[in-house]
């Protein structure tokens, strides 16, 4: 009887549960306005990225930076506007800057976290822009120009009484919400080594398709925790008051990483892109844009291009 109730449960939760997008909050420090924040920030056109694109190159649409936005409802980095279709948030943001400085028509394609690496090898992309870390197995397959600091957050219900959550033992035999295939997983199944081979209870991974399923197994009590980008943990929080921060983690633990513009492996636009976000960051354009997303806390001061990352 215990499966039934469980899918009703989950039906209404679904039902009932709104997503993490439609109301203003105010998240590390800066309050964020998504009526605001509809009008795009546009910066000029950079003479230097474009002289550095490879002759020739031929864009996935001609006359277009045709872009890969994955986690379509995870603001402040993504969200839809009012009319279900125009792609809102910093990844959008970020994406819009370098199109602009390389004289480029931005096309934005929403798309899933599985699709991404693919669509950047095959060149239906010319970039992925989904909160994407620097790994060193990535950068086997991609090259990367970087612009945000990477940190994570372990969020609990705001009724739980775990304190700290923010090393490897402190997650033993805890249940933990992460995305598969992310940092967030590598860092956890790195723990779980650790934890096994010092005679620790193993955590458990637990894998959701969307925010609202996320929301009732940490509410129902079915999760301990959810470990992800801090900015979304951080936006979830001010909006519900149902969370709350556990403790914070470097995404490229033990290591500092950064979040990157991903690109296909040898395709030449590295450098342009790194020269597009380092002219976007100079000229203001840049801080302008994580500051109205309350992400001002990880900006960075120069974009780099294959830099150490997770695993490094």
């Amino acid at each position: 009887m215990q499966k039934p109730l469980f899918i009703l449960a989950l039906a209404l939760a679904l039902a009932v549960t709104p997503a993490v997008r439609a109301e203003n909050v105010t998240i590390n420090g800066a309050g964020v306005s998504l009526d605001a924040n509809k009008t795009p920030i546009h910066t000029a056109k950079n003479a230097a990225a474009v002289a550095q694109l490879p002759p020739g190159y031929r864009f996935a649409v001609p006359g277009k930076f045709t872009v890969a936005i994955a986690g379509l409802n995870s603001p402040p980095l993504t969200l839809f506007a009012d009319d279900n279709k125009t792609l809102l948030g910093s990844e959008a943001d970020i994406a819009r800057l370098v199109a602009d400085s390389l004289g480029l028509e931005l096309n934005i394609v929403p798309t899933s976290w599985e699709d991404w690496p693919l669509g950047v090898t095959s060149g239906k992309y010319d970039a992925a822009i989904s909160n994407i870390t620097v790994t060193k197995a990535r950068k086997a397959k991609f090259d990367f120009a970087t612009y945000r600091k990477d940190s994570l957050g372990f969020y609990v219900k705001t009724s739980s009484p775990i304190a700290s959550l923010q090393k490897a033992a402190d997650i033993a035999g805890r249940r933990i919400i992460v995305g598969s295939g992310t940092n967030q997983e590598a860092i956890l199944l790195a723990w779980n080594a650790q934890n096994l081979q010092a005679g620790l209870k193993p955590f458990t991974p637990i894998y959701t398709k969307d925010d609202a399923a996320q929301t009732l197994a940490l509410q129902s009590g079915r999760a301990d925790a959810w470990f992800g980008p801090n900015v979304t943990g951080a936006w979830k929080a001010a909006l519900s008051g149902k969370t709350r921060l556990a403790g914070s983690v470097d995404g490229g633990w033990p290591k500092a990483a950064h979040i990157a513009v991903t690109l296909k492996k040898g395709s030449g636009l590295a450098l342009p892109v790194q020269t597009a976000l380092n002219g976007a960051i100079n000229n203001g354009d840049y801080a302008r844009v994580l500051n109205r997303w309350g992400e001002g806390v990880e900006r960075i001061t120069a974009s780099e291009v294959n830099p150490a990352g997770l695993g490094d």
